[in-house]
């Protein structure tokens, strides 16, 4: 589907979809297994209930992203595919299944999300803490990576209970800038989501953590690099940055499509500025080609600490 925006004069205006932005349409024997899988277990996938252009790639090699806590959010963010309304109960059975899919499937790192549950007393951070543990019981050598909501205006003991359950990496996306939040993500802030990630590393240095954003909303590159160096400041240690794609034409039109070129230079740019992990480029999403991120993660902060230990030697 190419983008809908609307030009000077107020009428739709199509933006059609440059060559590196066009993927393959998802017909393998990996992908008909894996979703035959999380179909048997009832799990949910933001694979699919987000439209991910990588579903192909990712489920050909038995990659995916388990959302738990049901398919529907609490909240309506501008740029999401995910359904809005009144959420089922949660599923009990639900952190078993996980596990076990990730068994079968042969997983060596898993990435764990959910829909905003702002119903729920604690966010949902309760679900997050059983899926880790069972995952550390059925799935032991399997590495965990949890992308979670922002828990705001929940008790700080939801969080803490996350950051306890001790996940291998710890992600929360800022989505855009702060100028668009607005906009953007209207039930969420900006300055709430930074401090999230901040408080993960103050309370467990040794958790990685992580967060992404989207260009092509309308940002400006100062602002994204006010961003970058937001992260850092509250020590992030990866960021991803992709391009927005527009869902439908309900939600927010798409600015522009970036260039190849200009992913390369937020690249250099945001490894000057000390992340230890960068992924940018036009198809990069938050879980994409997670387990193989989280590999060169482990070694690039192995290779830090032995240079400081050098230094200090």
């Amino acid at each position: 589907m190419d983008d809908i925006k609307t030009n000077d004069t107020g009428k739709p205006e199509t933006l059609r979809k440059p060559k590196w932005i066009r993927v393959k349409a998802p017909v393998s024997k990996g992908y008909n297994q894996t979703r035959n899988l999380m179909r048997d277990l009832g799990l949910n996938t933001v694979c699919e209930e987000a439209a991910c252009p990588n579903i192909g790639e990712c489920w050909e090699q038995k990659h995916s992203t388990v959302m738990i806590l049901g398919d529907t959010c609490t909240r309506a963010c501008a740029f999401c595919n995910i359904k809005t309304g009144r959420p089922n109960p949660v599923n009990p059975d639900e952190p078993y299944n996980v596990a076990k899919a990730c068994g079968d499937m042969g997983m060596n790192h898993i990435v764990v999300t959910s829909v905003d549950r702002d119903d729920l007393a604690d966010g949902g951070a309760d679900q997050f803490v059983k899926v880790i543990e069972q995952l550390r019981i059925h799935a032991p050598d399997t590495t965990i990576e949890i992308l979670t909501p922002d828990f705001r205006n929940k008790p700080i003991d939801a969080l803490e209970s996350v950051i306890d359950a001790k996940p291998d990496v710890f992600n929360h996306n800022l989505e855009t800038v702060p100028r668009l939040y607005p906009r953007i993500r209207p039930g969420a802030r900006y300055y709430n989501s930074l401090r999230l990630l901040d408080k993960v590393k103050q309370r467990d240095p040794s958790i990685f953590t992580k967060s992404g954003i989207m260009v092509g909303l309308g940002e400006t590159k100062i602002e994204v690099a006010q961003v970058m160096d937001d992260m850092r400041a509250a020590d992030i240690d990866f960021i991803t940055i992709g391009q927005y794609l527009q869902p439908t034409k309900r939600h927010v039109p798409l600015d522009r499509y970036v260039t190849p070129e200009e992913f390369k230079a937020y690249e250099r740019m945001a490894k000057g500025k000390g992340f230890t992990m960068v992924s940018c480029s036009p198809l990069t999403r938050s879980s994409y080609l997670a387990g193989d991120d989280f590999a060169i993660l482990k070694a690039n902060r192995a290779e830090v600490l032995a240079k400081q230990a050098n230094r200090k030697g």
